[in-house]
C-alpha cells in the first residue's frame, strides 16, 4: 500500500465511524443525556471533574480547560477541572498505588450534585473504575465516555457513551473529541 492510500484509509475509516454514530439513535440519545446531566450539575451550582489515562487524560484536560476558559463564545468561566496535576498523581500513586490516583481526587473535591466524566477507550482502566466508584459514593453523576463495548465502566455509569468500535483506540479517541466538543457547546449555550 502506498503512502497516499494509507493516509486515505485513515480518513475514510474515521468518516465511516462518524456516520455510524451520527445515525445511531441510542448513541446520540446517550450523548444528549450526558450533556443534559452536565448542564444540570452546573445550573445547580455543581462542577464537572474529568479523568482519563494517556490520550484520554489529554481529552479530560481539554474538556475542563474549554469550560473554565473559553470555547467559542465569551462568557464567564464554568466549573470544570481535570485530575491531571502531576504532583497529586505521583503523590497518590506512590502512597496508595496508581489505581487510586483519580479516586483520591474525587474524594477530595467531589460533592453530591457534581458530575464525573470518566474517559476510557476500553472502559477497563482500573484507576478510572475506582474514580467512578468514588463518585458514586459521593452522590455524583457518573458519565462514562468509552469504546469497544464499554467494559466494566458501563455498569458504574449513570450515562454511558460507548463508541461502537472494536478496532484500534485512535478511532474511538477521534469520536471522543467530537463528543467532547459537542458537550462543551451544549453546556456553553445552556448558560
Amino acid at each position: 500500500m502506498n503512502q497516499r492510500n494509507r493516509l486515505d484509509e485513515h480518513f475514510s475509516e474515521a468518516a465511516q465511524l462518524l456516520d455510524t454514530v451520527r445515525n445511531d439513535a441510542a448513541f446520540m440519545d446517550a450523548v444528549e443525556a450526558a450533556g443534559e446531566a452536565m448542564c444540570q450539575a452546573i445550573a445547580q451550582g455543581g462542577k464537572i471533574i474529568s479523568c482519563g489515562n494517556g490520550g484520554s487524560m489529554s481529552d479530560a484536560m481539554h474538556f475542563a480547560e474549554e469550560l473554565s476558559g473559553r470555547y467559542r463564545d465569551d462568557r464567564p468561566g464554568l466549573p470544570a477541572i481535570s485530575c491531571s496535576d502531576p504532583s497529586h498523581i505521583t503523590c497518590v500513586g506512590n502512597d496508595y498505588g496508581f489505581d487510586q490516583v483519580f479516586a483520591r481526587f474525587v474524594q477530595a473535591l467531589g460533592q453530591s450534585g457534581d458530575c464525573l466524566l470518566a474517559i476510557s477507550t476500553s472502559g477497563n482502566s482500573a484507576n478510572v473504575l475506582e474514580a467512578a466508584r468514588a463518585a458514586q459514593s459521593k452522590g455524583m453523576t457518573v458519565i462514562g465516555l468509552t469504546g469497544r463495548g464499554g467494559g466494566a465502566l458501563n455498569a458504574l455509569c449513570d450515562v454511558a457513551v460507548d463508541v461502537p468500535w472494536a478496532g484500534y483506540a485512535d478511532r474511538v479517541q477521534e469520536v471522543h473529541i467530537k463528543v467532547i466538543h459537542a458537550w462543551i457547546d451544549l453546556i456553553e449555550h445552556a448558560q
